[in-house]
């Protein structure tokens, strides 16, 4: 069912949006002080042509620790993302959304485009992984969670 997802989404405008995420970062590498925007957007870029079956998730809920991308130079970095980058890229996922909420076999389409308008706004200090493992490294934080209360 994900191949049949992914291949009906990469038909029916993932590619375009997946090409905006990639112009994004080469805009950003061209930039030199853009290089780690520029990673993170080839990264969702990817996800973004192929999206069923994978998470964006934060590293720190990943790894259960804090690095640069999720302490406050993460957020310094969304907060620049968000003025020169993000608010473009989420507009761009909102309106292929709307267009895909018009028709009833769109509606899962346009339900992921929301979830990479989120993403396009602070995609700093996050990453991409299945959905199995982002399962279990909430089930894994949760569990930390509780063990620490219960002390």
């Amino acid at each position: 069912m994900r191949a049949i997802g992914n291949f009906l989404w990469f038909i029916l405008g993932g590619v375009v949006m997946g090409l905006a995420w990639w112009l994004a970062g080469l805009l950003a590498f061209i930039s030199i002080i853009g290089i780690p925007w520029g990673k993170a957007c080839f990264v969702i870029g990817s996800f973004t042509f192929f999206p069923f079956g994978k998470q964006a998730i934060s590293r720190r809920e990943l790894t259960g620790r804090d690095d640069v991308g999720t302490g406050a130079l993460g957020l310094v970095g969304n907060v620049l993302w968000f003025v020169f980058a993000g608010v473009w890229l989420a507009i761009g996922h909102v309106m292929a959304a709307v267009a895909n909420f018009v028709t009833i076999i769109g509606i899962p389409f346009a339900i992921q485009h929301l979830k990479l308008a989120g993403i396009a706004l602070a995609p700093i200090g996050q990453t991409v992984v299945s959905n199995e493992m982002a399962e279990a490294a909430r089930r894994d934080g949760a569990r930390a969670q509780v063990d620490h209360l219960r002390r």
